[in-house]
């Protein structure tokens, strides 16, 4: 390596170990929690809708875990913005269908009616595709979750263990 090149990075070295812990500090909940794309009457459904694919048992559901704030970070950072707007028509349309059905909002519908709604949406030939980008991530914040984690599946962040010192038969 010429000296010149190792003068560059050992100052590219120094520099980002400077700058890292700045740069770490500035991050907060707010900082990395999901900017409300949808409008407040859409996130409510999206909440609901949530809770009616996980809802509360003996262990926490959808809505208890946060899983309608993970789906629409997911959506807003992971997805075009076409996939977005589709998103965002989809609640609306779960919304509009509850409106037609009942004639109230999914909101205010009770869990066997949000179920039988829901599953329209999953056998619907244009909801298919909105309906499992849904449940897909619901799903899969639910089994990544804290609560999943640590109390159902018991994750290890580094399987096995390390028995230094243990006697040879």
């Amino acid at each position: 390596m010429e000296r010149r090149n190792a003068l560059k990075s050992m100052a590219m070295l120094i520099g980002g170990a400077v700058a890292l812990p700045e740069w770490a500090n500035a991050w907060s909940t707010n900082s990395i929690t999901a900017k409300n794309w949808l409008r407040p009457n859409l996130a409510s459904v999206l909440s609901e809708a949530v809770e009616t694919i996980i809802p509360k048992t003996n262990t926490p559901g959808a809505k208890d875990l946060g899983l309608d704030t993970f789906v629409q970070k997911m959506v807003a950072d992971c997805y075009s913005k076409e996939v977005q707007s589709a998103f965002a028509k989809g609640i609306g349309q779960i919304d509009s269908v509850a409106q037609q059905k009942y004639s109230k909002p999914f909101v205010q519908l009770d869990t066997p009616q949000r179920i039988e709604l829901l599953k329209g949406f999953e056998s619907g030939a244009e909801t298919k595709d909105f309906y499992g980008l849904l449940k897909g991530l619901t799903v899969r914040g639910y089994l990544n979750s804290e609560y999943v984690m640590t109390n159902i599946t018991h994750y290890e962040m580094v399987p096995g263990r390390y028995h230094g010192c243990v006697k040879v038969k």
